[in-house]
Formats: C-alpha cells, sequence, structure tokens
C-alpha cells in the first residue's frame, strides 16, 4: 500500500463502521480516524453508545446508536459517557490501591461491566450491520462483540491503549505499570490476574462462540482480527524488540484528531513574565470526576510563578481556579498542548501519545487502567516523571515540575521526538489500512 493512494473513485465507496468504547477517548480515536475516511469520500457510521446523540451527525458520520443497557425512564439527558463517569466515581477509592489489588477490585468489575453492555447490546448490532451492510468494521473497545466479527465484513481491531494489552512473555503485564527491566513481580501479578478472571474470561468466552465468533485467546477479551490491527503508540515508547508484532498489526505513533476548535490563549498568559512557563493539567474526562485530587493538583500549582490551563472534567463547577490559571469543563486539547512547555497528566493513552506527538514532557499521575504502564513507560524512556497519585508529597509535584521544565535537554529531545512522529501521520496511516482492508474486500482480494 502506498503511503498516500488516491481518493477512490465513486463505485469503490466505502461503507466503514465504528464501534467504539463509549469514553472520550476511543470515540475520538475513531472521530479521527472516520474523518479521514469522510474527506477521502467514503460513507462513516458510527454504532457508538446512545449518549453521543447528537454529536456524531454534525461531523458528517452516520449516528447508528446502540444502547449497553435498559434505558432508566426517569433518566433525564445524560453527557456522552456518562455511565462511565458514573462506575470511575463509584470505585475510585480503588485507585489507592497497589495495582495487584485492583485487579480484583476495579479491572474485573470493569470488564463484568462491558461485557453487560456486549451482550445486551448484540441484537441492536446485528440490525445496524444488516441495514447498513458496511465493507468493513472497525473495532475499538477491549471486549470482543460478536456481531462484528461475524457481519461477513472484514473486522479491524484497534488497540487505543497502550500497547501492552497485545500480551507477551518479555513485556509487563498489562494493567500492572510494572517496570520493564525487573521481572520480579511479573508472574505473580499474571497469577491474580488469572485468579480473579478466569471465571468471568470462561462464561464471556462460551457467550461468545454460541454467538457463532472464534473462541478468544487466553486471558483475551477480545478477538484480534485476522486481516488488520491498529494501535496507537509512539515508535519511542513502544515494546516490539521486546514483543514482536505479526504483519497484521500497524502502528499509528499517535492520532490527533483535526476536529479541535482553534484556541487563543488569555491575554495574561501571553504577556507572562520570561521565567513563567505554561502548563497544562488534565485528568481526563473520566479522572477528573475526582475533584478533592485535582483540586489539591490546582492548589499546589496556584503557589508557582507559572501559568496553567486546567481541563476541569465534568464535575468543573465545583473546582476553584487560582488567578494564575485558566480552564473549562473541555478545553480543546490538541489546541492546547502545541502552545504549552508542560503537561501534567493521568496518563490516558489519548493524552500521553498527543502530549508527545507535539513533543512536551510530562508528569504522569496514574489513576486505572493503562494509565500506570503509561506512566512507567514514559518515566523509564526518559520522557516525564512518574509520582504516586494519591501518595506525592507536595514538593516531589513542584519539584518534578521545575526539573523537567529546565533540563534543557529534554526538552531539545521531546521536541525533536514530536517533530518525527507529527511525520510519520498516524492518523492517515491508520485511516489508509482501514481504506485498503475494505477495498480489498470489495474486490474480492480478502
Amino acid at each position: 500500500m502506498t503511503d498516500q493512494p488516491t481518493a477512490p473513485p465513486d463505485a469503490d465507496r466505502l461503507t466503514v463502521l465504528f464501534m467504539p468504547e463509549s469514553a472520550h477517548g476511543p470515540t475520538n480515536q475513531c472521530i479521527g480516524l472516520g474523518k479521514v475516511l469522510l474527506d477521502r469520500g467514503h460513507r462513516v457510521v458510527f454504532a457508538a453508545e446512545r449518549s453521543w446523540e447528537g454529536q456524531l451527525a454534525p461531523l458528517g458520520f452516520v449516528e447508528a446508536l446502540v444502547d449497553l443497557a435498559a434505558p432508566d425512564p426517569d433518566a433525564g439527558d445524560e453527557a456522552a459517557g456518562q455511565f462511565w463517569i458514573d462506575f470511575i466515581n463509584e470505585t475510585a477509592p480503588e485507585f489507592r490501591k497497589p495495582t495487584v489489588e485492583q485487579l480484583g477490585a476495579f479491572i474485573q468489575p470493569t470488564y463484568r461491566a462491558l461485557i453487560d453492555g456486549a451482550q445486551y447490546c448484540e441484537p441492536q448490532l446485528r440490525q445496524i450491520i444488516a441495514e447498513h451492510r458496511p465493507d468493513v468494521v472497525v473495532e475499538d473497545n477491549v471486549v470482543s462483540f460478536p456481531a462484528l466479527v461475524t457481519s461477513g465484513a472484514p473486522y479491524v481491531r484497534i488497540v487505543s491503549c497502550n500497547p501492552l494489552e497485545v500480551r507477551g512473555p518479555d513485556v509487563p503485564p498489562v494493567f500492572s505499570g510494572y517496570p520493564a527491566g525487573d521481572r520480579s513481580g511479573w508472574d505473580a501479578f499474571l497469577a491474580e490476574f488469572d485468579r480473579t478472571h478466569a471465571d468471568t474470561w470462561a462464561s464471556f468466552n462460551a457467550w461468545v462462540q454460541a454467538q457463532g465468533a472464534p473462541p478468544l485467546p487466553a486471558r483475551d477479551f477480545v478477538h484480534t482480527s485476522p486481516v488488520a490491527n491498529l494501535y496507537v503508540y509512539p515508535e519511542e515508547l513502544d515494546y516490539v524488540a521486546a514483543r514482536p508484532l505479526d504483519a497484521t498489526w500497524h502502528r499509528m505513533d499517535s492520532s490527533v484528531r483535526e476536529l479541535d476548535e482553534d484556541c487563543s490563549l488569555p491575554e495574561r498568559f501571553r504577556d507572562r513574565p520570561a521565567d513563567s512557563a505554561l502548563i497544562y493539567l488534565s485528568l481526563g474526562s473520566l479522572g477528573g470526576a475526582d475533584i478533592s485530587l485535582l483540586q489539591r493538583l490546582v492548589d499546589l500549582l496556584a503557589t508557582t510563578r507559572h501559568r496553567v490551563i486546567v481541563s476541569m472534567g465534568p464535575r468543573a463547577d465545583e473546582i476553584r481556579l487560582a488567578d494564575n490559571m485558566d480552564g473549562a469543563a473541555i478545553v480543546p486539547q490538541t489546541r492546547i498542548i502545541p502552545q504549552v512547555d508542560l503537561v501534567i497528566t493521568h496518563g490516558g493513552n489519548n493524552t500521553t501519545t498527543e502530549a508527545l506527538h507535539f513533543g512536551k514532557p510530562m508528569v504522569v499521575l496514574p489513576l486505572f487502567w493503562d494509565q500506570y504502564d503509561n506512566a512507567q513507560r514514559v518515566h523509564e524512556t526518559g520522557y516525564g516523571r512518574r509520582l504516586s497519585t494519591y501518595g506525592f508529597a507536595d514538593h516531589e509535584l513542584l519539584d518534578a515540575v521545575e526539573d523537567l521544565l529546565g533540563d534543557a535537554d529534554l526538552r531539545g529531545r521531546a521536541a525533536r521526538t514530536g517533530e518525527a512522529i507529527r511525520a510519520r501521520d498516524g492518523l492517515r496511516r491508520g485511516a489508509l489500512v482501514i481504506e485498503q482492508v475494505g477495498l480489498d474486500h470489495r474486490a474480492g482480494r480478502g
């Protein structure tokens, strides 16, 4: 496949169906890919969760929405991804535990909730596929939806979490946050994963096969595509040397969507003193629901000479910003990050890859899921500092900020890395892989 094939003629106009997980990260990832495909003349259908209603059609996509649970007749309009905001709020105390203890307390219940959603919406997905007859189906989730695998169209898997989700004997276990250079805890972590997840996996595997799909791989809750798999991670952070991947896998070094609105900094930020840096603080659309943690970070950064842009999250009206700050519930992140000197993040895959895409060092405070793996990888590859999210001392955060801002070698290295990542144009690479899969299928080549 060439890097920049010409747009297909009308006769080759594809229908591409995306099924993203309902949180903002995976959905925005699919929106970015879908926009490239839309611009190339294809029809793009989103089988997204229903709380995204009205947000996708204005972008040019077809909304074919699904419910992941029986609608609550007493509920009002929900924010996009509200189910997971509520879920995170309820389980936030578990994030203070070591990752091995989170396996039973958080990871397994999360898988269970995702499985319940997949099982509930299976008949809806089959109807959507029958109606829209996609030429290729694309899933960005961590559990399988058998209707996608058995649709008759080629199935493409996206891994928009840390790529340790693709397991291997010589890389740390996913969700552990363990160092790549220290194997001492790996076996015990995997044993605990098996203890806490074996029954859930076995019952889901049986249900998946009962729907006509192939068996699931051991320990995995999602099918790998025999045709094409995409994952989002910069080459500079990747694990390929330790865990080689076969030819079906395609790395998108970044996936920076091109839909964010322009953003101008407040006047007082543009004219700040020479010794005042600009910092972006975000705990993500879900992590921002932990307002006690976010407020602590805000209060600490208020003691510095720097200016701070804060993504305040779903409970923005409860956050008190200081005079050296500006923010909103949702900010145009991909417009903000290029303008800042440092990113303080929870380590979600979108923010991690976007920060490196724009060449910015990071302070990473992981909360859940793959954020520990991203935090550890940023730390051990030298692009930032991992801190204990609930255990850091005030001076540790402030020292990390000053150390990273003052490290000219690191800032230069990060900037050069960002230039290289942007040149590799991962978003279009991923979209062209999806397009080629559909064209090959249409032509009988796959």
